[in-house]
């Protein structure tokens, strides 16, 4: 079954047009919602806007939109004069540049949606894929839509193009503020984190091999409330633990588990070290006997 796109548009720059169709690229249908009801007589409640100042409730009528510009100062707006401040929807993705793909943090990805060729639009579509693909570059462009002016990016993916939403400078934090000290990295530490990548590392993702945990128990909870059947609530696991030293806990995560606990195996270094000094001890006053015994022997 083919996808039914969810709006149309046209990739612009310079004097090429091309007409492209959107589609969505995630499945809303999967979500869970749960709706609020009355323990009375489980009736579904509705949302009820209340006016402290009146002490009444307030139909949706008699609402208004302001901004508070000071505390408990608003200026207010009407429907005509909020509609100003839309962007005009000129369903227009006008590429503003090319960059090397690797310059997008995706940090700045927000939505992405699926672009399709429109009428006559098939072979610009599938040049404009290739040329990015064989340079390594993605368009930045501008979108108005909603009410909205979106920077988005135009990557190819597979034998097309997603058109990536992305956020502005001003909504993403810096990494600055967040506090990680000043530590250096040993070698040997990392070399331990290494070999513990390597162990569990692939050479490609597969989102299939991933689920919804969550999603799935609520799933099966719901349909066991549906058959008049209790659910009760799975024990919260205990807290761990603390790793204050990192190396131990390197360790410990490549140490093998098929053939019992190394620790077992392997005595600590230190405890080798005294079984050895023991050892070494106790031939000396071997050495020592026999060299005194001789000696009684030719006296």
């Amino acid at each position: 079954m083919s996808a039914r796109s969810i709006a149309t548009g046209t990739i612009s720059f310079g004097l090429v047009a091309i007409p492209v169709k959107m589609y969505s690229t995630t499945e809303s249908a999967k979500s869970i919602s749960f709706s609020w009801l009355h323990d009375k007589c489980q009736g579904r409640v509705k949302q009820q806007y209340y006016c402290p100042k009146d002490d009444e409730p307030v139909d949706r009528k008699h609402l208004v939109k302001g901004y508070q510009f000071a505390k408990d100062q608003y200026v207010v707006f009407s429907q005509e004069e909020l509609k100003a401040f839309d962007a005009k929807a000129t369903h227009s993705i006008d590429i503003v540049e090319f960059v090397p793909d690797e310059q997008v943090d995706p940090l700045y990805f927000e939505k992405a949606y699926y672009l399709g060729p429109n009428v006559g639009g098939d072979r610009p579509y599938k040049l404009l894929t290739a040329a990015m693909r064989d340079t390594g570059r993605v368009a930045i462009a501008r979108y108005a839509a909603r009410g909205k002016m979106y920077i988005v990016l135009l990557r190819p993916y597979k034998d097309g193009v997603i058109m990536q939403q992305l956020r502005y400078a001003d909504e993403v934090k810096s990494f600055s503020e967040v506090p990680i000290g000043d530590i250096e990295v040993d070698d040997k530490e990392l070399a331990l984190a290494r070999m513990l990548v390597e162990q569990i590392a692939s050479d490609k993702f597969d989102p299939a091999a991933y689920e919804d945990e969550t999603r799935k128990a609520i799933w099966q909870m719901i349909e066991q409330k549906i058959e008049g059947k209790e659910i009760t609530a799975a024990s919260s696991e205990e807290p761990q633990g603390q790793i204050i030293d990192l190396m131990e806990a390197l360790k410990a995560s490549l140490a093998p588990t098929d053939g019992g606990d190394s620790a077992e195996r392997k005595p600590p270094k230190r405890a080798r070290s005294s079984k050895k000094a023991e050892s070494k001890a106790s031939a000396t006053k071997t050495r020592g006997r026999k060299r005194a015994a001789a000696g009684s022997d030719d006296g």
